[in-house]
């Protein structure tokens, strides 16, 4: 095939590098940031370029439908099979762009019956349909694809597909593929910009004697006795991002329940391994635990018409849209140990809280650009001492909160480059809980804080958004101009330090290790009273009323501090 390459995405390249180099100049520590994002990836290659933008071969067309009909093979470990892809026409016509990693293998695209050209760039390739397609109307193309996916090594942090046998020597197999992206085991339209707007069909046919749980509803199942395979048909009524899709193959059995929720009976669906039924059914007690508690504070659960199901998986854990998988072994913590080190990470399954916490953040709201994925993680991680909080009450919430705060490594920023599929620091998850821990205590006010996690949910149902957006929203709902509040933990890696020193009755306060202009109230203890102060980065006098005060600052917030003195 002959390599295609784009005038546009050509000129993309040489405008983030140009970018980069300006940034650099202009802020110092944009230097550091820099060469960090070359160290760690290397060149940036044209093929990152076109997996991580909308180019102009991906702009001109909306996603509407997959219809995924494949075959998986274990004893081969290889797929087959078709993905039947429809789109609207948004503007004129030009080549589809989709991907397909490998080593699988794009045998034939067809539209109409008629096979179509096809030019392919690494991984990237672009579909020539058809010619006088009119805008505002939908088509669709037929991807036939076949081969070998990527293996799984640790999944799901190095994703693909994994490959395992349970404790019967049953195939227990399954799909991760969170930052690899879809188009590791499916050829798709691999941005998260665009969802399918009408859902997914699934078709995943194996050996009858297993098992596969995939997204949304079952609604039927075909056995093929000459081949001694079943196909099981599952639908996905709302939209879905990529890595959402999955499939989980194996030896399982299935118990449910209805959970009356906010916005109707919810069928919660549990599909397990038959050895580890009873263990099963007591552990995912925390599943409707969950489901309430996140409910509460976030809104009705996104996706009631395709059902919730938590799903045992060959590895800890991923939240596919309506088919979160587990792997924690039933037992409280992650992985039997308590992450924040204080004792009450040991009161709740993660697994079965953080997973099923993205069903809002991840699944419901999603980023345009993995670069912005903290808005994945960081409310995620939030949600735990959310789930705390609601359960077992504000004091235990946040101390487990403070306690995440000895994974963070501050080492690089929490948003990664965009346009280019990076995405930024692990810092994420608990930093970015402790950021929007932060908020909270600026916001003081738990009805606001609550209507604000809701609002976003409601706000923006269903959708792809930006960093962006989600920071105009906080600030439009609260009130209050975050903005330097942003720049400071999700695009610095220092963390702001509190200086301050008394004399006589007065306190002397400043905001260092900041960004520019950046100013945040703060809440301090002056002999045990609480007093709120609005420090800058320059010298700024409180006054106090009574001479050699004790001073302390609220736990809560994210922050060093620093007594000049060193005597109050």
């Amino acid at each position: 095939m002959t390599i295609f390459q784009s005038d546009s995405t050509a000129f993309s390249f040489k405008r983030l590098i140009t970018n980069l180099l300006f940034i650099a100049v202009l802020f110092p520590s944009s230097q550091i940031f820099a060469a960090q994002l070359f160290a760690s990836k290397g060149e940036v290659t044209q093929q990152d370029i076109l997996r991580g933008s909308i180019t102009p071969e991906r702009e001109w067309w909306d996603l509407t439908h997959y219809h995924l009909d494949i075959k998986v093979d274990p004893e081969n470990k290889s797929i087959s099979g078709t993905n039947t892809m429809k789109y609207k026409v948004l503007s004129q016509q030009k080549a589809l762009q989709v991907e397909l990693q490998q080593p699988l293998l794009l045998d034939k695209v067809t539209q109409n019956g008629k096979i179509l050209d096809v030019t392919q760039q690494g991984y990237s390739y672009f579909i020539k349909a058809l010619p006088n397609a009119e805008i505002g109307k939908e088509y669709a193309v037929v991807m036939h694809f076949s081969g070998i996916p990527k293996e799984a090594i640790k999944a799901p942090w190095d994703g693909g597909i994994t490959w395992n046998k349970d404790e019967n020597d049953i195939d227990f197999i399954a799909s991760s593929c969170q930052g690899l992206g879809a188009s590791i085991w499916w050829p798709n339209k691999d941005h998260a910009y665009d969802e399918p707007n009408n859902g997914v069909l699934m078709s995943v046919e194996v050996p009858e004697h297993l098992f596969d749980v995939s997204n949304g509803r079952l609604t039927h199942i075909d056995h093929n006795k000459v081949a001694k395979t079943k196909t099981y048909h599952w639908e996905v009524m709302n939209p879905i991002n990529n890595y959402g899709v999955n499939i989980n193959i194996g030896d399982y059995v299935n118990f449910n329940e209805v959970y009356q929720g906010e916005n109707g009976k919810l069928d919660m669906n549990y599909y397990v391994l038959r050895d580890n039924l009873a263990k099963a059914k007591k552990q995912f007690k925390e599943a409707k635990r969950t489901i309430e508690a996140l409910e509460h504070w976030f809104g009705p659960y996104p996706f009631y018409e395709d059902s919730y199901k938590l799903v045992e998986a060959p590895y800890l854990g991923m939240e596919h849209q309506s088919s979160v998988t587990y792997g924690n072994g039933y037992q409280n913590g992650y992985l039997g140990s308590d992450r924040s080190q204080t004792g009450v990470g040991m009161l709740f399954d993660f697994i079965i809280v953080h997973e099923t916490g993205h069903e809002w953040f991840a699944n419901n709201i999603t980023s345009v650009d993995i670069a912005d994925m903290w808005i994945h993680e960081s409310f995620t991680s939030y949600s735990e001492s959310l789930f705390v909080e609601y359960h077992f009450g504000k004091e235990k919430s946040f101390e487990y909160v403070r306690g995440q705060r000895m994974n963070i490594k501050n080492k690089s920023p929490i948003i990664g480059t965009y346009n280019i599929h990076q995405e930024g620091s692990g810092d994420m998850y608990d930093k970015g809980a402790n950021m929007l821990h932060t908020i909270r205590q600026v916001v003081n006010n738990d009805t606001t804080w609550r209507e604000l996690l809701r609002g976003l949910n409601k706000t923006f149902f269903h959708q792809t958004v930006t960093t962006q957006q989600v920071e105009q929203y906080i600030n439009q709902t609260t009130g209050y101009d975050f903005s330097k509040v942003f720049d400071q933990y999700l695009r610095d890696i220092r963390i702001p330090t509190l200086e301050y020193f008394v004399k006589g009755t007065i306190l002397k306060v400043k905001w260092s290790n900041v960004v520019d202009d950046f100013t945040m109230p703060i809440k301090i203890f002056i002999n045990n009273k609480e007093t709120w102060i609005t420090p800058t980065s320059t010298w700024t006098d409180v006054e106090i009323k009574a001479a050699d005060p004790t001073i302390s600052v609220d736990p809560n917030f994210y922050v060093n501090t620093l007594n000049i003195l060193g005597n109050h």
